[in-house]
């Protein structure tokens, strides 16, 4: 039983980084896929894809072979979640990170939350 599917999912990413893997698959959900396809817009993995194939689908990640090392952080938990305005939001590690932030109009990065003018549930920052 998994009771934190996002943890789950970064720290898949975060062990096969450090082990030298090229893909990983995790179980699939909309909210990782979602979170899949905007680490492969902000160029920190190669690409992700749903594969369908099985009984339950999975996500297959392909990720990048120059990061030599990524930090995942999950920030809102199931035990406390953390909520930020539009003008709360910072940037990451002085610009050099992302934070993925749920809002109304779908999972977004910080600074698109910002621009955006809308909050919401900080999910996890990447730097």
């Amino acid at each position: 039983m998994n009771t934190d599917p996002i943890a789950d999912f970064l720290t898949r990413i975060r062990n096969a980084v450090r082990a030298g893997r090229s893909t990983l698959t995790a179980p699939h959900s909309q909210m990782k896929e979602s979170i899949a396809h905007i680490l492969e817009e902000q160029n920190i993995i190669e690409k992700s894809r749903v594969d369908r194939s099985e009984q339950f689908p999975k996500i297959v990640v392909t990720l990048k072979k120059d990061k030599p090392q990524l930090t995942l952080t999950r920030i809102s938990k199931p035990g406390l979640r953390v909520f930020q305005k539009a003008s709360e939001i910072r940037p990451v590690r002085n610009g050099f990170g992302i934070s993925i932030i749920s809002t109304s109009k779908g999972l977004m990065t910080g600074d698109a939350a910002k621009s955006e003018g809308v909050g919401g549930e900080v999910l996890c920052e990447i730097y």
